[in-house]
């Protein structure tokens, strides 16, 4: 936690609220996001979270409160102007389009220049493992590799903060332990600042600099997964993330018949 607050602040946001049918979606929310971190948004269905990141990247307005990147407030700037980068759950990939060309899209629409938007394309592609995969459909690829190309399509872009809306709960749950590690490598390599939206505490926990646990479009506690773990704020965090954790390790341990390390110490 010392070293994340010796960063600079890269985002902030202050008193953010949002109402939707007459009920309070997000109820002031203030939280910070430093240069470079990784910060998982974990909490149930309906807690406000993926609301959150739409006011973030500016495809939902707010109805009150603050966000200010690096020192600027972006609240009035279009979702292109805002220096954020968006992976979504369900790829949106063009399936027309081979992997190359996916990826270089919107870079031809920036640069104006294609050959300068296949070649960063093809520069991203390499560097996270899919070299070999340039000229494949989407439909080719199954749903790891997909979520890889959504992945560098957004890395290739540049933004200053990458916004993942759950982006491997849709995999089966093999490729999603492979797709855990697969993002951790890929946010140490290229130092990206990332906002990740999750419901999954164990997620959460192996990919995080910090997490902000949220409930009722509220913040239950920010810290790092070891300070949460050991000082929960509140009963609500003691219950949805400690003994959800320690359930399952339970679980794991009757499962494989192993006994957790206290029961072999009392033998």
């Amino acid at each position: 936690m010392e070293v994340l607050k010796q960063q600079n602040v890269k985002l902030q946001v202050r008193d953010l609220k949002k109402q939707m049918n007459g009920k309070e979606i997000l109820k002031g929310i203030s939280f910070d996001v430093y240069d470079g971190e990784f910060l998982s948004v974990l909490g149930p269905s309906g807690c406000g979270k993926t609301t959150l990141l739409r006011i973030l990247i500016g495809l939902e307005t707010k109805d009150a409160g603050s966000i200010i990147k690096e020192g600027r407030e972006i609240s009035a700037l279009k979702p292109s102007d805002r220096g954020m980068g968006i992976v979504f759950q369900n790829y949106a990939l063009f399936p027309n389009m081979d992997v190359l060309e996916n990826v270089s899209y919107a870079l031809n629409v920036r640069y104006k220049d294609n050959k300068k938007a296949k070649q960063i394309a093809a520069e991203t592609l390499e560097a996270i493992g899919l070299k070999d995969q340039l000229h494949k459909k989407p439909s080719q690829l199954s749903g790891g590799p997909q979520q890889r190309v959504a992945i560098a399509r957004t890395l290739a872009l540049n933004p200053d903060i990458i916004l993942l809306d759950e982006p491997i709960s849709a995999l089966d749950v093999s490729m999603r332990e492979v797709m855990k590690r697969e993002l951790k490598e890929i946010q140490k390599k290229f130092r990206s600042t990332m906002i990740f939206i999750t419901h999954d505490q164990e997620e959460a926990f192996f990919l995080s600099d910090r997490i902000m646990i949220m409930s009722e479009g509220k913040i239950e506690q920010i810290d790092t997964p070891r300070e949460i773990y050991d000082h929960p704020a509140n009963d609500y965090v003691q219950d949805f993330v400690v003994n959800h954790l320690d359930q399952k390790y339970e679980s794991l341990l009757k499962c494989t018949g192993k006994k957790s390390g206290d029961e072999q110490h009392a033998q």
